[in-house]
């Protein structure tokens, strides 16, 4: 299974065009997206959006995330993975990164994964 992602909500929508742009069979959506949750939605149940539609999270989040990530896996749920994106890295490369993880990995290879890019 091809991997689905979900773009925090401080992150560009544009990111999303772009990662379309360079293929559009992708499943992307935003948090605010119609089937995705909303603007606002507090990291644990953004977690657990993740554990139920199986997707990936992009996300910036350092601050808060760190802490309810552990309690996620303290209480035996599971994600299908997070990858943080370092700050300053351009719409492009960001596309890309996230082109590339969809392109070379299967979802499943993500499952409690945490990773860094680009």
């Amino acid at each position: 299974m091809k991997i689905r992602f979900l773009l925090d909500e401080n992150l560009s929508k544009q990111i999303k065009m772009a990662v379309l742009r360079l293929n559009h069979s992708i499943d992307i959506l935003c948090v605010g997206d119609p089937n995705a949750p909303m603007f606002g939605t507090l990291d644990p149940e953004i977690l657990s959006y993740l554990d139920l539609s199986q997707r990936l999270l992009v996300t910036d989040n350092r601050k808060s995330m760190p802490g309810h990530l552990e309690l996620h896996w303290a209480e035996g749920k599971q994600i299908w993975g997070l990858v943080w994106v370092r700050s300053g890295t351009s719409i492009g490369k960001l596309a890309e990164s996230i082109y590339l993880l969809w392109e070379i990995y299967e979802a499943q290879e993500w499952i409690d994964r945490v990773d860094w890019i680009p």
